[in-house]
Parts: C-alpha cells; structure tokens; sequence
C-alpha cells in the first residue's frame, strides 16, 4: 500500500509539474491586459468582401515556425502578417476536401487539417492524410504528451480518433466515446471532455462519463455542445449554439451545471460557437451573430461588427506567441494587440470625443475637460460630471489643481472651483465672468494665475491673478499672446508665446527671453529646479540655461521638429509629445545632449501603430502624469495613456524565413543547394519575419555572400533583386527585427549556386587561354618568319652587293686597269731603254701590278671569306696562335652537335664576335683556362668563349664605349645586324663567358624539320 500510494503521489508530482513546465512561458510571454476594454485595443480586419479570401475562414491555428494558418471553406492560406498564400500541395497530393472545417499547430512543427471529410498532416513539405478519420472533423487537440485527439461526427465508426503516425485508432459507443463528437478538450489529470449533442462526456480508456445538459434532452434536434474550455481550477466550460433556459454558455463546476449571471450579463442567451481560455485565464466567446465577448473576475465585455469586428459570427480563436489574439470569422480575420498607448473614448464611458484638457490631480484621479462634461478616471473605470451633478456650461477648457487641492475648472467664460462635489464660481470685481481661460498656473506664494482670451477675439491675451478664490489683479497691457504657463520654483512663472519665444514674470515684471528663430511657437513650458526651461515648439525642443540656449530637432535625429507637449516621468525620463507620436528620451541621453548639443539622440518613438495620436488642442495642460506613474494626453478628441513602467517594448525574437526564388519569373522551392540554371538574367529572393504585433514596422537586412561586401538595408521590403549575377557558390543571409527593434541576428540563410553556361566554365576558359595563348606563339612565329624574312633579305642584299662589287671590280675596274697597264707595257716598249722616263714609266707599272694584284686578291676575298671561315674551330686556332701569349694559358675548342653550314654572313659576324671575344681574353683575362664552344642545336646556333681569369668591371659592362671600350659596343652591333642575342657573365676573380645565340632560321642555310612538330617552321636562308 505504501509503494501504491507513493506511486501516485509521484504520478501527482509528475503531472503538476508537467502543468507548470507547459503554463510558466506563457505566463511570462506577452498576453492582452485583460483590464482594458476590448475597444482599447489594437485591432485589424481582413474582410472577404475585401478580397483576403476566397471562401469564408472557419479555423485558425499557429505552426511552430511562426506562421498563421487560416482554414476557409474554399482551402488553406498561410498568412505572415503581410501577405496571404494559398496553400498549394505537391504534385499529386491533396487534402481529404478543400472545406476546412478545424487547425491545429502540433508541438512537433506539424500543421493537422481537418476537413468535411477527413484528417491530414502538413510537415516538412509533406502531406500525409488519414483516411480512418473519414468524416467531418470538428476538432483537434493535442495532449500533455504529444498525441493527436479528434473530434467527428457524419461517421459510423465512432466519435473520437486517436492519431499517430501510422495510422488512427477510432472509438465509439462500445468503448464508452458517443457516435458523433462536436468538440473535445483536455484536462490536467488525463482526461478528454467531449461535448456530444445531449451531453458532456468525461472520457479516457477504461472509464467515461456523460453529464446531460437538461434544455439539450428536451431537445434533441439542437446541435449541441460546440465549444469547450477548461478552466485552471477543474470547472469546464460549454457552449451550446443555441440559446434558452440550461443553454448558451455553461460551466460544468463541482458536480453541476450553472449560468454566469451579472446585471448586465446572462450567458443562457448567447448562441456559441467557439470558446477560447487565454494567458490570464480571460474567457473568450464566440458567438452566432453577436459578436465576441470577454469574461475575466465577473466583469464582462463585447465587441461586435458596430465597433468594428469583421462579422458577428465567429467560428474560432488563436492565442499566437506574441499574445495576440485571433478571431476566424464567417466575414473574414480580425487581430487584436495591446498597444502601448492606451486611448480612452466614448466607448471607454466619456461623454464626447472633444478632450481637449487632462489633468492629473494629486489624489489620483485624472480629471477631462470635455465637450458637456467634466469627466474622470479612477484607475480603468471613466465618469462624468455633467449638468445634473452641477456643471451647467457648454464646453470645459483649462484645468488646474491648486496647492489646497481644489480643481480650478474653466467652462465656457467662466472659471469654476470644484470643491467637495461643488461647482463655486470665481468672478472679477464687477460680478462678470472671467473670459475663455487658456491655460492656469500656481507660483510659490500660492497665486493662482490664468492666461485669459480676451474679447472680442483676436487681441491679445491678459492675465488674471487670483488668491484663495479671490480676484487679485490683471495684467493686459503686455501686448504677447500667451499660450502655456508653467510656475517657476524660484519664483514667479514662465510664460510660452504665440510668437516671440518666452516670457518670465517675476517681481510684477515681465521679462522676454526670444528663441533663435523668432517664429517658433511656445506649446508648453517646464521650469525645473536648478533654474534651466524647457520648451516644446514647433521648431524643436529649446532648452535654456543661463544665457545658452540649444535646440534638439532633427538636426539630432528626431523624427519630427514639432513639439507639443513635454513632461517627465517619476524615472526623470523625458517624454515629448510631437507630431509623430510619442518620443521617449532617457535622462542618461538627455544629459549627454546637454553636454553635447550636436550629438544625435538615443530615443524610442511611440507612432500610430503604438495608439499615439497626436494633436495639438487650444487649452491646456495637454499632458499630466498620475500618482500611478502612468502619463496622459489629450489631443483634441480622446484621452490617451501610456505606462512607462508597462510593458512597452516586444521582446520576442522574429522567426524568418527565406519564402521563394524567383529566377527569371520561375519560381523555385528555397532548398539549400539550390541550383539555378545557366544564364540566370533576374534573381529575386522573397523572405519575411513572423511578428505580427507591427508588421508594417518590421524590418530586414539581407547580404549576398559572394556578391555584396555589406548587408543591405531594404527597411521593411521584403524581397531582394539581383540582376547578371556571376555563376559560382551564394550564400543569402537575412535577418529581422521585431516592432520594438529587437533583431533576430541568426535570421535564415539559404545556399545556392548559379551553373554556368559552357561558355563560362573553368574547362571553357583553360581552352581560351590554351587558345590565346597558341595564337599568340602562332603570331609570334609569323613575326619571327616575317623578322627572319627580313633579316634574311637584308644579309642576302648585302651577300649580293658584295659579290656585285666583286663583279664590277673584277669586271671593270680591273679589267680597264690590266688593259691600261698592257697599253702602257706597249708604249714602254716604244721608249729606249736608255731613256730617263722609261724608268720612271716602268717604276710606275711595277706599283700598278701590285694595286691589281692587290685588286684581284680583295676581289678574292669577297667572295671566298666564307670558305676561309668554314672550320671555325680552327680559326679560332689560328687566332689564339697568332696571338702572343704572356702566361702559360691553355686554349681549347668544343663544338657540339653535327656541324652544320652557315650563312655566310652569320658565319663573319659571328667570328668577328668570337675573335674579338677571344683576343680580349688572351690580351687581358690572364687566365690559365680560355675555352670557345661552338653549338649546332637544331633551335639556335650557339657561340661561347668562357676563361678563368680576373673578369671585366661591371662599370666596364655597364659603360662600354662612353669610357673608350670600343669593342663591347661593337659586339653588340654586329649581334643585332644578324638578330642574334648576345650576354655577358662577368665577376671578379671568377671569370668571364660571353654568350651568342642565333636562331636556327637565321644561322644555318637549311633549316632542319621537327618530326614531332606540329607545324613548319620558317625555312632558313637559302632553304
């Protein structure tokens, strides 16, 4: 028994604890304050009339990745808060029937439908159906642990189906479950509450019981229990769709049925559709054609389609994880969100929408200065003060509460004191009213002052001093037009002008302080201890201290310059009321404005999507801060309210998603390695976040690894355009902040590569540059030929001019002169031998035989130098022989490769090289080792002379014939006459190699062919 009992009590203890683990987050996640009035909060309508659907919603649900599912009667739409997108299956797939009739957002991430004729699941891109839950599904609920519950009726085989993923099990009257189920819910100790067409049935396997409802036995043709909720302390409650004695809204409690009964309120005549329990335990109903209501702590509150609901009749509720709240209505969608800035209207219980002053008195009410009626809030709960409890005027204008804590109230031209629940007039000295009251103040020696219209309009305005009710003096002869005034602690008050800046008036003397701008207008004036004022004005906020004076507009950063209003919290943070809305400025920033008046501020702004809605009445005060710490404003129609220490800013993180790629109007499933075709000209990504508090105001930035060097600021666009991407590997990233600025810094990413067209792969550009690159060496071959030819035509035109001269020499020249010297032979002989001339005449033939053997021996050189050159090896012998040598120096010839002819000019030019290279070694080297190697390689012909000795100076190398060496220089000419390439190695004390190559093409006469070439090369000279 001990075992037994401990056993339970751990189940007990299990189960408690399951409880807290599932209720503890909602608890601390935002939720509706269920002390507002369902008209205070924010609220948006997506009607069908509109065009959002196609058929009319009938369930809504939220998956776990962020979406909101919307089931119609004509299919699914997905909805992210901006856009609605049908639900579209895969190829092939379908849902049982496109009537969805009930949604559930499983803790799995999957989304179940059920239809008019069946169940199914929607997860990771699959969709699975369930053709054992065949009928119309009514309901789906999920347990503590996990498992899939519905509730079905049009069927034979049972009313409840428990559904896994094999398959369903379906159970019907034999195991305790009726035939047909409308609805059913979960309770915290393992039970199922199913709502039948008779009864209230409390089930699990192995035990079940029925709870009959008396007014749905007498009639059994009523449809029955359609919505269930299950309270936090056991009780259950049932709604019926039908109204009367025992139906409408019921709660099952302690073993009975019982109706929830106010004055203004009997839940046994609401027709109820769907029911929903939400984070504060605040009872939503829905109901058939009357719209929506809200029971929390006995009070209870309605909204319908008077005040703005999209449809009457309301099918279902969604609680999403932001503590929104959802409604699928027979017309369409509606949201509802607390906002920030709470607004108090006729709806609220004020008597008109003409506020045009508010004040917070120091009891804690919040006093209304409205059109008929002074009205008032104490805590949520609005009165008014009209002509039955005494207020007997037309219009209520500036409100003031005195140190005595008597309520100064202008009504019309008049100036009342309300005091213990009485209206006291305040006249002038001759019994006349006081005037159109502006605006009032009180300085420090308890005088009340009150900037006062004057008649007829257009006049100036005057002040009016009054002390402990009495009239004291006026003030109308300052000729300024006053429009706020604020008591200064030190003494006196401040004034704010219409025109003209500020005005203090101290000692019964006024003193004008201008503005840098004389046109900015003094909305409100606030005088703080240490002696600075600030000023709202329609060019900024104006603070002066001392005699400086700086502005904060939106030079600073401020959204808007005009200001109309200002006031602090009990945390000294600053609040300014200005055309935008509401903008919060912490002390820490603000002082560091002070110190730095071109700094850009830090603050949070509060806009029309926060409630703000501001205005700028004629009288004031337009701000006030209640005891509570709550700030409120009027702003020419309502009273608005803000809570600094509420909860003011979202705190949840977006979901976001990366929704479609659209490649070139194709659209593509955003899967990671995603790979778009060739030639993609437009890219567009469409992503989105998932908070629906504000989506207008949530915002991205996106990056395109592989493309941007930044993120990219879109603000709220929700797509991203690329054009003529380049092919390779992408990364897209995107994240999302939230309406409070709160960014999911993970966001979403999606991997994709772009495919290049052929053309633009890596193989296609090795060929390019294989291509390029044999153009180029073919191009270079045909500038080499046509250099080659050239060269070719200029040594061959030298070749030819040398062998004409020797022509004309031998043919003419010396020719004539063989003939002349025989004429002359011929007349010598005709002179006698004795004669003094002919010896001269003969010494004179002698000289001339010489200059024609001379003549024949040049001629025979032009032609034959070649052949004395032939074996170069051994004129290059001769050379090193006929060269007197002062060391033991070793001389030797290489020649490598099979000798091959020259062309007879390459062959001079190439030894005269080589001869000059090899005297300047035996002359100066003084070397022990001088070496000439000679190389016919089939690409170049090669010419080395290499020594050991002390080497050539650099300066020498460098220099050449600008210091009197004559022969390096003329090395290098004779290389460039023949296109050969000539160097120089040279070191002290290591030596020196003189190096000369020729190309094959332009040194041998018949230029060998490369087998294993794959093209003919130039042929050399004379080939």
């Amino acid at each position: 028994m001990i075992l037994k009992v401990t056993g339970s009590w751990t189940i007990v203890c299990l189960r408690a604890l399951l409880i807290l683990v599932n209720v503890l987050p909602c608890l601390t996640a935002n939720a509706l304050d269920p002390d507002r009035r369902i008209s205070q909060y924010a609220h948006t309508a997506w009607r069908v009339r509109d065009g959002a659907f196609a058929g009319a919603p009938s369930a809504i649900t939220q998956t776990t990745d962020g979406y909101v599912w919307i089931g119609t009667l004509a299919g699914l739409v997905r909805f992210d808060g901006i856009r609605f997108v049908p639900f579209a299956p895969p190829a092939g797939k379908h849902l049982p029937n496109p009537s969805v009739i009930s949604l559930l957002g499983g803790t799995d991430g999957s989304l179940w439908i059920g239809t008019a004729s069946g169940l199914a699941q929607w997860k990771n891109g699959e969709l699975l159906t369930f053709p054992e839950t065949a009928g119309r599904v009514n309901s789906i609920y999920e347990d503590r642990d996990g498992m899939i519950w519905i509730a079905r009726s049009r069927t034979t085989a049972g009313g409840v189906c428990k559904v896994v993923a094999s398959g369903a099990t379906c159970y019907g009257p034999k195991d305790g479950v009726p035939p047909y189920a409308g609805t059913l819910i979960g309770d915290n100790f393992g039970y199922l509450w199913i709502g039948t067409s008779t009864a209230l049935v409390r089930w699990k396997p192995g035990s079940s019981a029925s709870y009959e409802l008396s007014g749905l036995t007498s009639n059994v043709a009523l449809a029955g229990i359609n919505a269930l909720a299950a309270a936090p302390d056991g009780s259950v409650w049932a709604g019926i769709s039908n109204s009367g004695r025992r139906l409408g809204l019921q709660q099952w409690v302690n073993s009975s049925w019982k109706t929830l009964i106010t004055p203004t309120f009997d839940s046994s005549r609401l027709r109820v559709i769907s029911m929903r329990l939400d984070r504060h335990n605040a009872l939503w109903i829905g109901t058939y054609e009357s719209g929506i209501y809200r029971v929390h702590d006995g009070k209870v509150d309605r909204f319908a389609s008077a005040d703005g609901l999209s449809t009457d009749t309301v099918e279902g509720f969604l609680e999403d994880r932001e503590g929104n709240l959802w409604l699928a209505t027979s017309g369409g969608v509606d949201c509802f969100r607390d906002i920030p800035v709470v607004s108090f209207s006729v709806y609220e219980g004020l008597s008109a929408d003409n506020v045009m002053s508010i004040f917070a008195a120091r009891d804690g009410t919040v006093w209304v200065g409205n059109q008929g009626a002074l009205d008032f809030v104490r805590g949520n709960v609005v009165s008014s003060i009209g002509p039955k409890q005494g207020l007997r005027g037309n219009r209520v204008t500036s409100l003031f509460e005195d140190h005595a804590g008597r309520l100064w109230v202008g009504l019309d031209n008049e100036l009342l004191i309300y005091e213990h629940g009485r209206f006291t007039p305040v006249h002038r000295p001759d019994g006349g009213s006081v005037g159109v009251v502006l605006a009032m103040t009180e300085d420090i020696g308890h005088n009340v002052w009150a900037s006062v219209i004057r008649t007829p309009p257009g006049r100036p305005t005057k002040l009016i001093c009054f002390r402990e009710r009495r009239f004291i003096k006026e003030i109308s002869d300052l000729g300024l037009d006053v429009v706020s005034m604020a008591a200064d602690p030190q003494g006196g008050f401040w004034v704010g002008l219409v025109k003209g800046g500020l005005g203090r008036y101290q000692n019964d003397q006024v003193q004008i302080l201008p503005l840098k701008d004389a046109s900015a207008r003094v909305n409100q004036v606030l005088a703080n201890s240490d002696g600075s004022v600030l000023a709202a004005t329609n060019l900024g906020l104006v603070e002066r201290r001392g005699d400086s004076q700086h502005t904060l507009d939106e030079n600073n950063g401020l959204p808007r310059n005009r200001i109309f209003a200002l006031l602090t919290d009990k945390h000294s943070d600053l609040w300014l009321i200005a055309e935008c809305g509401l903008i919060e400025i912490r002390s820490d920033d603000l002082q560091q404005w002070r110190e730095h008046p071109d700094l850009n501020v830090k603050f949070d702004l509060f806009d029309a999507f926060d409630g703000a809605q501001p205005y700028l009445p004629a009288f004031r005060p337009l701000a006030t801060r209640s005891n509570d710490g709550r700030l409120w404003f009027a702003n020419d129609t309502v009273a608005q309210m803000i809570d600094p220490d509420g909860p003011l800013r979202n705190p949840i993180l977006p979901p976001v998603h990366i929704e479609d790629v659209i490649a070139d109007r194709k659209t593509y499933s955003p899967e990671n390695r995603l790979r778009l075709p060739a030639l993609t000209r437009d890219l567009e990504i469409d992503y989105t976040a998932l908070s629906f508090v504000v989506p207008q105001k949530v915002q991205f930035r996106y990056k395109l690894e592989g493309y941007d060097h930044d993120w990219q600021d879109p603000k709220t666009r929700r797509q991203a355009f690329y054009s003529n991407l380049p092919p390779r590997n992408y990364t897209f990233r995107v994240k999302a902040c939230n309406n409070s600025g709160v960014w999911n810094e993970a966001g979403a990413s999606l991997d994709f590569n772009l495919a290049p067209a052929y053309y633009q792969t890596r193989s296609f550009l090795a060929l390019c540059v294989l291509t390029t690159m044999a153009l180029l060496y073919l191009l270079y071959q045909l500038r080499l030929r046509q250099a080659t030819q050239r060269v070719r035509a200029s040594v061959e035109a030298r070749q030819a001019e040398r062998e004409r001269i020797a022509r004309d020499l031998h043919d003419t020249l010396l020719q004539s002169v063989q003939g002349l010297i025989l004429k002359v032979h011929a007349g010598v002989r005709q002179i006698p031998p004795k004669e003094p001339g002919r010896q001269t005449i003969e010494k004179a033939l002698d000289h001339a035989d010489q200059v024609l053997a001379e003549g024949r021996d040049r001629v025979r050189n032009l032609r034959a130098v070649a052949e004395s050159l032939a074996d170069l090896p051994a004129a290059f012998r001769r050379v090193a022989d006929e060269k007197p040598q002062t060391h033991d120096t070793s001389f030797k010839t290489v020649v490598e490769g099979s000798v091959r002819e020259l062309y007879p000019t390459v062959l001079e030019e190439c030894y005269a090289i080589g001869r000059e290279a090899l005297i300047n070694a035996l002359s100066h080297s003084e070397g022990l080792h001088i070496e000439v190697e000679i190389n016919y390689d089939a690409r170049e012909f090669g010419l080395r002379v290499r020594d050991d000795g002390r080497g050539i100076d650099p300066e020498i190398l460098e220099k050449g014939a600008r210091d009197g060496h004559w022969g390096l220089p003329g090395m290098r000419e004779r290389a460039g006459k023949i296109g050969a390439h000539l160097e120089f190695w040279s070191r002290r004390g290591t030596g020196t190699e003189i190096g000369l190559t020729v190309p094959a093409a332009m040194a041998y006469r018949a230029v060998a062919k490369s087998k294993s070439s794959w093209f003919r090369r130039s042929p050399g000279v004379g080939g």
